[in-house]
């Protein structure tokens, strides 16, 4: 599966539109990163087990669009993009969404 942040692929021709193709995933906090992150807001520096709570997020989101892609029979996701949302008080949701396409 060829996934782009563009409109297109180089060297590819886009020959039908499908659908938008989404995974999404909603991770929450834990009391022990929270302990820790509160530590660290202290003495200032990156959070690094919100970083790896968040990459992995992303990760679990652009596997489900694909999965999403593949059932609507696409070669392709272009214009991929993310957007989080708060659900709830240290929840938070990641979408990955893009235009599910065939190639020739």
């Amino acid at each position: 599966m060829l996934i782009s942040t563009t409109n297109n692929i180089p060297g590819q021709e886009i020959v039908e539109v499908l659908d938008i193709a989404r995974g999404s995933t909603v991770r929450a906090r834990n009391i022990g990163r929270d302990l820790f992150a509160g530590l660290k807001n202290i003495i200032g520096g990156e959070i690094s087990e919100y970083t790896r709570l968040m990459a992995d997020a992303r990760e679990q989101a652009i596997d489900r669009m694909i999965w999403d892609a593949e059932r609507l029979g696409a070669d392709a996701v272009i214009n991929v993009r993310f957007t989080t949302a708060m659900v709830m008080q240290g929840c938070s949701e990641i979408l990955a969404y893009g235009t599910a396409v065939r190639l020739r």
